[in-house]
């Protein structure tokens, strides 16, 4: 199925935006891991809607509610399964869009593969709305990796041409601990708040603004992944890709690489503490499509949010004419800074799936 992902560990996104819930199904986790719901919502909080001028003035509480697989705070061993429950939907905001499709959006692709039959208030299972059970797997997958010694972290790389300080070589768990807690997902807060700006400054220009994120993580053992067309990098791009809105993602060096000598990227090797490491990390913890136990680190791209105010050209489909569209409603001035922790989730559950699969479903 398209809306699932994970070789042994099979993860599957469920519902619509404005449907009555929207969930996830996890099958594969191993038995008897403790789960730390307090620990989970606080990571599910820091997507939610509704927090501040930034993001969209939705309210939902994305409290999950666990049908199966969890039992006494632990894993049973049979497929998980939890839902969010939808509060807080305006689906009359999204009558004019069956006819006329959002520039930069699915509706329209959505309407041609389903002949019309696609459910897209708000969205629907396009909608960034369903990052939230992405979240809950993805922060499942943090805890149990992070109890191995791994732990993933992520910050808003940018917000348009305004950029954030990039991790360090070896960033340390506290790291990714400090950023989680803020308010604002940056290391320099001075660049968060011009970031801050910018996205206020989009909105109040009834537009949107797009950002990067930049992920890591360290504590993976080297070797890990597989050469050509099952590496690391391809089982992240493929559910990075997956998320709402990230058009571009990117390893180590990425697209800057092309511009630099081989003297210039390639990583010397160098033994440190009886462990076989590199001096620098322009490879991104990956050669080969296998690990080479340094960090590793990525970034992905998330575009403008397609639902702004300003009037936009588009097509009425009823008709088969031109049109104009202004989108009325209540909509993210930019959702990349939501997205971290989305990137976060994704990037923790695969490194889980292929580290299950290594070793055969235990550690």
């Amino acid at each position: 199925m398209s809306s699932e992902f994970g070789s042994f560990l099979r993860i599957g996104v469920f519902g619509q935006s404005h449907g009555r819930a929207i969930g996830v199904s996890i099958d594969g986790l191993p038995a008897g891991e403790a789960i730390d719901l307090e620990e989970l919502q606080r990571f599910l909080d820091r997507r939610r809607p509704g927090k501040s001028p930034l993001s969209t003035a939705r309210k939902e509480t994305d409290t999950p509610e666990f049908l199966s697989g969890l039992e006494n705070g632990k894993t049973c061993g049979a497929p998980l399964c939890a839902v969010i429950r939808n509060g807080d939907q305006h689906s009359k905001d999204y009558s004019e869009l069956t006819d006329k499709p959002r520039p930069g959006h699915a509706d329209y692709t959505a309407a041609v593969k389903w002949d019309g039959g696609a459910d897209m208030r708000g969205g629907g299972h396009f909608s960034g709305r369903l990052t939230a059970p992405l979240c809950i797997a993805g922060g499942i997958a943090k805890q149990i990796l992070a109890r191995r010694g791994i732990y993933v972290g992520a910050h808003l790389a940018s917000v348009g041409a305004e950029q954030d300080a990039p991790f360090p070589p070896l960033p340390p768990p506290e790291l990714f601990d400090a950023i989680a807690a803020k308010p604002f997902p940056v290391l320099n807060d001075h660049a968060g708040e011009a970031m801050q700006a910018l996205i206020l400054a989009a909105k109040e220009a009834l537009d949107s603004v797009g950002g990067i994120i930049e992920c890591a993580a360290v504590g993976l053992p080297a070797g890990l992944g597989a050469p050509m067309f099952d590496g690391v990098e391809n089982r992240l791009s493929a559910a990075l890709f997956g998320i709402p809105a990230v058009k571009g993602v990117e390893f180590g060096e990425g697209f800057h690489a092309a511009r630099l000598r081989g003297s210039e990227n390639n990583d010397p090797f160098v033994m440190e503490e009886g462990h076989i490491r590199t001096k620098t990390n322009h490879a991104g913890g990956i050669l080969g499509g296998i690990t080479t136990g340094m960090p590793i680190v990525l970034r992905a791209a998330v575009k403008p949010t397609p639902s702004i105010g300003k009037p936009q050209q588009t097509v009425s489909l009823s008709r088969m004419e031109n049109a104009e569209l202004t989108i009325h409603g209540r909509h993210d001035p930019c959702i990349a800074h939501r997205a971290v922790p989305v990137v976060e989730a994704v990037t923790a559950a695969v490194l889980l799936d292929m580290l299950l699969e290594g070793n055969h479903g235990t550690f």
